[in-house]
């Protein structure tokens, strides 16, 4: 099981859809590309990794085949009690994965709700593309700067 990543008590939680299947020796998933990715944007937009707590719908690496729908909605519980125990100040959710699963809305897609704040389970939440989807289409990456830099602003001024 991997419950997170990062500062614990962060005000910023980061919502992925699973943790990396590749990390480095010492198992630190943080620091496989799509993290690394997520760091350097971050930081880019004036966020600190110490702003941030990663988190995941699904709580273990992915494997070959298993029921997804039926692993998110089990896993979800989960999820909201890290909510219960962190109460973040602030939720991104990156990817649509991890959009529809967190918002309950097989429809939902990053390109249509990015650069709003929604009300999700109680918690100011939004959405950027997955830093996956930066390294494969590299034109994403000032999309995915953007929305970080609309976290950021937020969390700075607390004017969201």
């Amino acid at each position: 099981m991997v419950w997170g990543e990062g500062n614990p008590d962060a005000p910023i939680m980061i919502i992925l859809d699973n943790p990396g299947a590749r990390e480095n020796r010492e198992g630190d998933a943080f620091l496989c590309g799509t993290r690394q990715t997520l760091q350097e944007v971050a930081n880019d937009a004036g966020l600190d990794i110490d702003d941030l707590y990663v988190t995941y719908i699904l709580k273990r690496k992915p494997v070959r085949a298993y029921e997804k729908e039926k692993v998110r909605h089990i896993c979800m519980k989960h999820l909201d009690q890290q909510l219960k125990e962190k109460k973040p100040t602030l939720i991104l959710c990156l990817g649509n994965v991890a959009v529809q699963s967190f918002f309950q809305n097989p429809e939902a897609e990053v390109k249509t709700l990015r650069g709003s704040w929604y009300d999700i389970r109680g918690f100011k939440t939004a959405v950027a593309y997955h830093p996956l989807a930066v390294r494969r289409r590299p034109n994403l990456r000032s999309l995915l700067l953007e929305d970080l830099k609309f976290v950021a602003e937020c969390y700075n001024t607390l004017d969201c």
